[in-house]
């Protein structure tokens, strides 16, 4: 007696596994672009303002997600992913060369390193829009949030790693010379454009969404846009106050140890030693949560961590000096799943309209830009205390999109 069509699932193993290395890589680039800042600055002689241009150029990009995805609705997800390695491979290259020539043309050595880096940053926009609807449906529909959670992991293994890398093995015994800036992009340039070229050779699976879904038993209707699904905006609202969330702690994490320490002190390198802890809890706590989803309803962990993230805010408000700076240090732990967790919630029930969504959903990284200078202009203008309690904002909507918003518009 043969098999019903829902008990015959596809091995998706090997295409997770490519995707769990995208994820990683993505994490490794962005996280090793914003440690650099520092040396750059050194290198090229800025100003703070001027340093954090590299931030403004990187997440930027971000603003092309919804055509980066309409993209890949024509050519597909391993289309995407060659291409995403391609961009930002090639970035890498510019960089090192476009550099080095600045440099024996005496011209504006820093505009070509930021042009080299929004052109990598595109790169990594196509990959981040591949990476997380991917992963959603290589497998069973109720374990997409198990399997982005466990990603995004890796992603934060990545992200605990590449500042290491830049500290111990590429500034190490570097002058910050416009001249030693090259060396690490080229050779990361090269090893990504490797995986490029392997991966063309590879056969990852090609998915039809609606049909998956038909496969397994569901039969839903779809409407004729993504941009009819108000989940998806909502959710997109979401990462951007996420972004505000994960971004905020740290950039607010010097400013308290200033009002510890005092102006004159080398406030901003002891916070920056205690940042480690904050992206290693981030680490951790994507690990644990990867194994609470395996038997817990997604909106339950989420809907719990965003109340415990708050709570290690309000409790950094009100205690003083390092009890308070753990605190807020310890809100990383919590803010682990945000991400997976959100996107997940916002690619709910979306069918053929998936990858046009993460599209729609990722446009909401633009968080990162525009929310820390509101910070930062409270900060100057008032305190840290009061720039702090943005975050209870975004979290406050986070916790309504997670139980109510994300079901805006659903047949369930």
């Amino acid at each position: 007696m043969s098999q019903t069509p829902q008990t015959q699932r596809p091995n998706y193993t090997f295409a997770l596994i490519v995707v769990f290395i995208v994820c990683f890589l993505i994490g490794f680039i962005t996280t090793m672009n914003n440690s650099m800042i520092s040396f750059c600055s050194k290198a090229f002689d800025l100003t703070a303002q001027q340093g954090q241009y590299v931030n403004t150029a990187f997440y930027g990009a971000y603003l092309l997600s919804i055509p980066f995805a309409m993209l890949m609705s024509k050519i597909g997800y391993k289309g995407t992913l060659i291409l995403g390695l391609a961009v930002a491979g090639i970035g890498f290259v510019i960089n090192s060369i476009g550099i080095n020539s600045a440099i024996a043309a005496q011209a504006n050595v820093y505009t070509v390193f930021l042009a080299s880096m929004c052109l990598v940053a595109c790169g990594v926009v196509m990959l981040q829009n591949v990476a997380n609807p991917y992963v959603m449906v290589l497998g069973s529909p109720e374990k997409g949030a198990f399997r982005m959670t466990l990603s995004q992991a890796l992603n934060s293994v990545a992200t605990t790693l590449a500042p290491l890398f830049i500290t111990y093995v590429i500034i190490r015994g570097q002058d910050p010379e416009p001249s030693a800036v090259p060396a690490p992009f080229l050779g990361l340039g090269i090893f990504t454009l490797a995986i490029c070229v392997i991966l063309v050779f590879l056969k990852l699976p090609k998915i039809d969404e609606g049909k998956q879904a038909e496969d397994a038993g569901i039969h839903r209707e779809y409407k004729s846009s993504v941009f009819k699904y108000p989940h998806v905006w909502l959710g997109a609202l979401g990462i951007f106050m996420y972004m505000g969330v994960e971004i905020g702690v740290p950039s607010m994490l010097p400013y308290k140890f200033r009002d510890m320490l005092g102006a004159g002190e080398d406030y901003t390198s002891i916070a920056t030693s205690y940042l480690a802890f904050y992206w290693g809890g981030m680490m951790v706590g994507r690990f644990i949560g990867a194994a609470i989803l395996a038997k817990f309803e997604p909106r339950k962990l989420l809907t719990s961590c965003l109340v415990l993230g708050a709570a290690c805010i309000l409790l950094s408000v009100v205690l003083p000096d390092m009890v308070g700076i753990w605190c807020m240090i310890a809100a990383g732990l919590f803010h682990s799943v945000m991400w997976p967790l959100i996107f997940n919630l916002g690619l709910q029930e979306l069918g053929p309209h998936t990858k046009s969504a993460t599209g729609v959903i990722n446009t909401g990284v633009i968080g990162a830009a525009l929310l820390m200078p509101v910070m930062g202009k409270l900060v100057d203008s008032t305190s840290v205390i009061v720039a702090s309690c943005c975050l209870f904002i975004f979290y406050a909507y986070i916790i309504w999109f997670c139980n109510w918003g994300s079901k805006v518009g659903l047949g369930k």
